[in-house]
């Protein structure tokens, strides 16, 4: 079944866009006359998406009055310590809402609706979207460059086995983990009993390791996929040949909107 809902982290602020987040949240930075959210959002509602969660933090204001403007139905959820955690404790503000199925995203990617499609055709429990092209987007790409990716590779039985920042030497990585996943009803639910165990296990000790964290408190979601990899939760790839980026830096900013003015009918 395809989930209804999607949930949207989007607490960061993402400075290194330097003056183009000076006042508005990174998903509302424009690439070619739409802005990051309105691609995230264009793709996911292609798919039967109507109930949006959004994660918000750096000028949540704003972020709400553009968000409204695009989105029927959504409900926001506050990140109060955004300045100091990141993109995991993010996503326990809105534990609440993994009581069924839904889509997980990055709010600094842009990604076609054909993308999504493949997310919603997985039967998987945990699909997690994984790009095999994407050393060719790093060509050039200096100011982000290969090593910061959530590169991941495969089992011999097809499921994820490693993913995230540094989980392996870029030169075994099948692809990268673009940012977004979709659960069934099991996956949100073993998603959420995971954020609950997590929260105890490290309740007044976030300055601890996590995984690759050097600090729970600043763990990505990928370090959670690999906790639940290594405890014995299956995790499948949704394989796809590019029609995405990251959006990080200005240089990044630059290139997607070239690449979306190069081909509009496949962004749309």
């Amino acid at each position: 079944m395809k989930p209804k809902r999607a949930i949207l982290i989007a607490a960061g602020r993402g400075r290194r866009l330097g003056a183009h987040t000076a006042e508005i949240p990174k998903c509302m930075v424009d690439v070619g006359g739409r802005s990051i959210f309105g691609y995230v959002w264009s793709a996911l509602s292609a798919v039967g998406v109507d109930e949006l969660v959004v994660i918000r933090g750096y000028r949540g204001d704003v972020l709400e009055a553009h968000i409204r403007s695009l989105v029927p139905t959504v409900t926001f959820v506050d990140n109060p310590h955004w300045q100091t955690n990141n993109v995991l404790l993010s996503l326990a503000c809105a534990r609440r809402y993994l009581d069924r199925g839904t889509y997980l995203t990055y709010s600094d990617i842009i990604f076609t609706p054909a993308v999504a499609a493949a997310a919603a055709s997985s039967p998987a429990d945990f699909g997690l979207v994984i790009d095999r092209e994407f050393r060719a987007i790093y060509e050039g790409r200096t100011e982000h460059p290969l090593d910061e990716g959530e590169v991941a590779d495969l089992r011999p039985d097809g499921a994820v086995a490693r993913v995230g920042k540094r989980a392996l030497p870029v030169p075994e990585a099948i692809g990268e983990f673009i940012g977004l996943t979709k659960l069934s009803d099991v996956g949100a639910e073993i998603t959420g009993g995971a954020l609950d165990a997590l929260a105890g296990r490290f309740a007044g000790h976030d300055d601890r390791p996590f995984q690759r964290a050097a600090t729970y408190r600043n763990a990505y979601l990928t370090d959670l996929w690999q906790e639940l990899i290594d405890t014995g939760t299956r995790m499948d790839p949704v394989l796809i040949e590019g029609q995405w980026r990251e959006i990080d830096t200005g240089q990044d900013l630059d290139r997607a909107r070239e690449l979306v003015e190069s081909n509009p009918k496949e962004w749309s």
